[in-house]
């Protein structure tokens, strides 16, 4: 008797934006919230967030993450808001088993922070799914990022679902904070169709070499943090699988609020 394999879980690169946006109902969230509706409920989630971006790779592992809220200068309401999802410390132990020999660290101390929370508050409202993070080492280079995405594969075979968020342009100087639906900047938006373009393509070396990208690539990612958690979820990508964008979109003229699903 042939039994049918489940499928794995798809893996989502979420264009995070303002933290705003977790109070927001807009194009965005709405969207997000769609994700959530059709999707399988996850075993647990693990998330790479631009916001744990640290020297070392660590993975959280308490029972009841905290809430994070890493910014200032915002109103008093998102300070309150706490997001409750468990943590699994079993599934932290196999991540850190995974990624032999780089070693992990077991982390007590970090939590979910905006990153995380502010896109799964609309995907998973209710906060009734196991959430784990996993930092970023700022001492590596791109192609050790790619290569993590690769080992954490047979996650998605588990009923893990694995997200990144960041923003694939991100530039906080050239942000217009009065008007977030300012038309995008020109460079904005021919970085993010190249980009499109590559996905599409499966073009993955060019994305991870993406400081050889021209000018525009170095306006869109002017510190690496935001971008490399795409380079997670690429390398999640297998042979047989598609690149979708369902949420699409730009925030305050520079920060690319596109959504990259594989699956």
């Amino acid at each position: 008797m042939n039994i049918e394999m489940a499928k794995p879980m798809p893996a989502f690169f979420f264009g995070h934006g303002n933290p705003m946006n977790t109070l927001y109902s807009n194009g965005y969230t709405k969207a997000w919230s769609e994700i959530g509706l059709r999707l399988p409920k996850p075993k647990a989630v693990l998330c790479i967030s631009a916001h744990w971006y640290i020297r070392g790779t660590g993975v959280t592992v308490m029972r009841s993450p905290p809430t994070i809220h890493d910014f200032g200068g915002f109103p008093e309401v998102l300070f309150q808001i706490e997001y409750p999802a468990p943590g699994d410390p079993a599934l932290a132990a196999r991540i850190a088993r995974l990624l032999e020999p780089i070693p992990v660290s077991l982390d007590n101390d970090w939590g979910l922070d905006h990153g995380t929370w502010l896109v799964l508050r609309h995907v998973f409202p209710d906060a009734n799914v196991p959430v784990l993070q996993l930092s970023i080492d700022a001492t590596k280079p791109p192609s050790f990022h790619y290569a993590l995405g690769k080992q954490l594969g047979s996650l998605r075979d588990e009923g893990v679902l694995i997200i990144g968020s960041g923003n694939i342009a991100h530039n906080l100087r050239a942000y217009d904070w009065s008007e977030s639906s300012v038309a995008p900047l020109d460079w904005a938006v021919r970085f993010e169709n190249l980009a499109r373009q590559l996905l599409l393509a499966r073009d993955h070396e060019s994305l991870t070499n993406y400081a050889s990208l021209g000018p525009d690539a170095h306006l869109a990612i002017p510190t690496p943090d935001h971008y490399l958690p795409l380079l997670y979820v690429i390398g999640l990508q297998r042979e047989n699988e598609q690149v979708t964008f369902p949420v699409e979109g730009f925030d305050g003229g520079s920060m690319s609020m596109l959504t990259v699903e594989i699956a």
